[in-house]
């Protein structure tokens, strides 16, 4: 029997000019499409060519004329500096028009380039707002990041104008941000015409004459700007992120199709109603921050929040619940890692009951692989769907998730569910053919690709075949490895390049790392492969313990390697597995479990730009010389 999801995937695939033009619709056009979709210039797709927008105005200025100007639109909460502030759509119509304003006045116009070098401050989201609403193409760099990884960007994007703040605020940490922005515009071999800084209370900065200029002075007296009519293959932003070689790939998305996509998952996928409140605990410098913090909510006339804190240390693993109390969340979206953390921290739940949860629908986890454990557990203590959704920076949006908007399916821990209309998802073989239900392969989804997904790479046409398209034509390649079921569920289970082969035999990492996760005393783990002489690789393993679990590490380790054996069989060969205080990750919360192999393996390795603290490489390093893994290797 059908249901409203089965009739929405179905039509998206059979009919996706019809489908897809009317979810289009829902946006305000100032002039319709010639078709919905070209494909005259394959691998090449482009959605709503001829047509003609302004996505600032259908974020914002759409939702004030309809007589919603007095709803906020955006709460700010930063616990790590004390402040909170809450604007409606009516004061950010505003702010965002004299922000753009302030940039027309310093020679921004329609296709220049401005990089944003922010912390979580409602100024980055109104200066993302205020570019688009000229028709700059913003580019948003993630606060912190080193002078020589800023200056990668500028020189790839060639900013007329930078905005940044005198500093971004952690948990017990400032980190002063205009001396990284200095240092790197030095090593840049572009330079950017002006600086906008906003000016924090916890730092001054010492500004350049003649192009720094504070943000209120840059702001005022200004004359507000309107909204500039788009092409809606126009470019919207570029966000970049780490390639192979260490260059970084500036993702670009369009304006049209990017608009068009957001505003539908709202509905349907999230199950989100105007005027409600969604908050998606991420940060503006990743893709979850420009999708769900920023541009998806404000399409679709919700208030969406904006948290400058840590789901524990800010002060406590209650901070998530008693942002949902204070600011009647609707729906939370953030990373499986946060909620470890509080898991770690508060195995029982205890300080959940403290807090009034009602009218919490659901929770969506997305940004590394969701183990059935950290699931579990959040279904206990907040009794609401706990959703695995499986996207990347790449497409913008999911590719897999149970669209509560449209039909709750059935729960297959472990899977992100199936595919979201509009994605077409393979898995293929080692000869490029469709594998057969339960084979692991490379994962790919079939082109074209629907709107909001990368339209190319900036100024890199050459690089978006090699990166993605080559390799299988006619597909995307998602970089991930997984398989999926005889009832269509996806299983995501490593990245391509985690996928070890252990004396000729295939293994995922993943489902290891689900096997471990399983433990009663395992608050989080990874699993990697190294070097192993006699069988190619074999798979090593880390855990962090939840806080007060009683009994030895070494105990809870010999556990886990009983319980692979038990699962998988001896041919996984998982004889070691090792307790550690933390893992290394990004600040996004991904587990760098590649640094971690090339520590192990006593190969070079970077240390990775993204990393939320570089001193746990140094804790790892001196675990596997302890058990003699790096040392055996040196």
């Amino acid at each position: 029997m059908s249901n409203a999801y089965d009739v929405a995937y179905e039509r998206s695939i059979q009919d996706p000019e019809g489908f897809w033009g009317e979810a289009a619709e829902d946006l305000h056009w100032y002039r319709k499409w010639d078709k919905v979709l070209d494909d005259s210039h394959p691998p090449f797709y482009r959605w709503f060519p001829g047509g003609v927008l302004n996505t600032c105005y259908n974020a914002v200025d759409r939702h004030v004329e309809a007589g919603r100007g007095g709803q906020f639109a955006l709460v700010y909460d930063s616990p790590v500096s004390g402040s909170k502030r809450a604007i409606t759509y009516s004061e950010l119509k505003d702010q965002v028009a004299r922000f753009a304003g302030g940039l027309a006045g310093r020679g921004v116009t329609k296709g220049d380039r401005v990089i944003l070098y922010m912390p979580m401050i409602p100024e980055a989201v109104i200066a993302m707002l205020a570019c688009a609403r000229i028709g700059a193409v913003h580019s948003v760099v993630f606060g912190g990041f080193a002078p020589q990884e800023l200056a990668t960007r500028i020189n790839d994007a060639k900013p007329k104008v930078i905005v940044s703040a005198t500093c971004g605020i952690e948990a017990g940490r400032i980190i002063p941000y205009k001396p990284l922005l200095d240092a790197a515009i030095e090593l840049a071999a572009h330079k950017p015409e002006t600086c906008i800084i906003v000016k924090r209370p916890q730092v001054e900065a010492d500004m350049v004459p003649g192009r720094d200029i504070d943000c209120a002075t840059a702001v005022a007296d200004t004359r507000p700007a309107e909204c500039v009519p788009m092409m809606a293959t126009d470019p919207l932003y570029i966000l970049y992120t780490s390639g192979t070689t260490g260059d970084p790939k500036g993702i670009v998305r369009d304006n049209g199709g990017h608009a068009v996509a957001l505003k539908w998952t709202m509905r349907n996928v999230y199950d989100m109603h105007p005027g409600e409140v969604f908050w998606a605990a991420s940060d503006v410098g990743w893709v979850v921050g420009h999708s769900y913090i920023v541009y998806g909510p404000l399409l679709h006339g919700c208030t969406t929040v904006l948290y400058e804190g840590k789901p524990v240390g800010t002060p406590d693993a209650g901070a998530f619940w008693r942002m949902i109390e204070e600011y009647k969340v609707t729906t939370l979206f953030t990373a499986p890692t946060a909620f470890r953390a509080i898991k770690r921290a508060d195995p029982d739940g205890t300080l959940l009951k403290h807090y009034d949860l009602t009218g919490f629908r659901a929770l969506f986890l997305a940004g590394e692989r969701s183990d059935p454990d950290t699931i579990q557990w959040a279904e206990r203590h907040l009794k609401v769907p706990v959703i695995d959704h499986w996207w990347q920076t790449e497409t913008g949006w999911a590719i897999a998730a149970d669209c509560i908007g449209l039909h709750r399916q059935p729960i297959k821990y472990g899977s992100p569910t199936k595919a979201v209309p509009g994605w077409v998802v393979r898995v293929l073989d080692e000869n490029g053919a469709a594998a057969p239900a339960g084979q692991t392969g490379p994962l790919v989804c079939g082109l074209p690709l629907p709107p909001g997904s990368l339209t190319t790479l900036w100024g890199r046409d050459d690089r978006f075949l090699q990166s993605y398209l080559n390799a299988y034509p006619g597909y995307y390649l998602t970089g991930d490895a997984g398989y999926i079921d005889a009832d269509g569920y996806i299983f995501v289970m490593s990245r391509t390049d985690d996928i070890i082969n252990v004396a000729g035999h295939r293994l995922s990492t993943g489902a290891m790392e689900e096997i471990l996760s399983d433990h009663q005393s395992v608050a989080e783990c990874a699993v990697v492969g190294v070097a192993d002489d006699t069988k190619g690789q074999v798979p090593l393993g880390f855990l962090v313990l939840k806080a007060g679990t009683d009994g030895n590490p070494e105990g809870v380790a010999a556990d886990v390697v009983g319980m692979v054996r038990e699962r998988i069989g001896a041919v996984a060969s998982f004889k070691t597995a090792v307790v550690v205080e933390r893992l290394p990750k990004t600040r996004s919360g991904k587990i760098l479990r590649g640094t971690i192999q090339k520590i192990a393996d006593n190969r070079p390795y970077k240390v990775p730009a993204t990393i939320d603290d570089p001193t746990i490489l140094t804790e790892i390093e001196e675990t596997l010389n302890r058990i003699g893994y790096a040392h055996s290797r040196s």
